[in-house]
């Protein structure tokens, strides 16, 4: 069993898997990060020095009465969100995750595209008579001397 394990897990479609699960959780932090440091202060701050972040309805108090100056202070005083920011930044996070993808995939398509070299003209045409090789000009069979189309 052991055995049957290791080779299972040895095939080249599972590690390649894991190694792309690995770098996809890496490149998902990237984002995030992105997201989070890089795009979203200056989009608030063109909205008005808006933190996404602490954009929250509340649907029931906490302990401590609001109102509350950001999300971590209504999370403290355990009262009820609803976090419509945070879902504000995933949307965005995801968009640039998939525009990022689409870009690399297309990048690639590219490359393989230009790898691939168009296969010459032939040079030669099957006779349908005796099935030989004949040039492509050729009105006649040399071997079988039969007219060609």
């Amino acid at each position: 069993m052991f055995k049957d394990f290791k080779e299972f897990v040895m095939r080249g479609n599972v590690i390649d898997m894991a190694v792309g699960i690995v770098i996809g959780a890496a490149f998902g932090v990237i984002i995030k990060s992105l997201v989070e440091d890089v795009i979203m202060p200056p989009i608030g701050l063109l909205l008005g020095n808006v933190d996404f972040t602490n954009l929250f309805l509340i649907l029931k108090e906490g302990t401590v009465a609001g109102p509350y100056a950001s999300l971590v202070d209504a999370k403290k005083a355990a009262a009820v969100t609803i976090n419509y920011g945070m879902f504000i930044n995933t949307v965005i996070s995801f968009l640039i995750i998939a525009f990022t993808i689409f870009l690399v995939i297309r990048n690639i398509n590219k490359l393989r595209r230009e790898k691939e070299v168009p296969s010459p003209a032939p040079m030669t045409k099957e006779c349908p008579y005796c099935l030989s090789a004949v040039p492509i000009k050729a009105t006649r069979c040399a071997y079988c001397t039969s007219e060609l189309k």
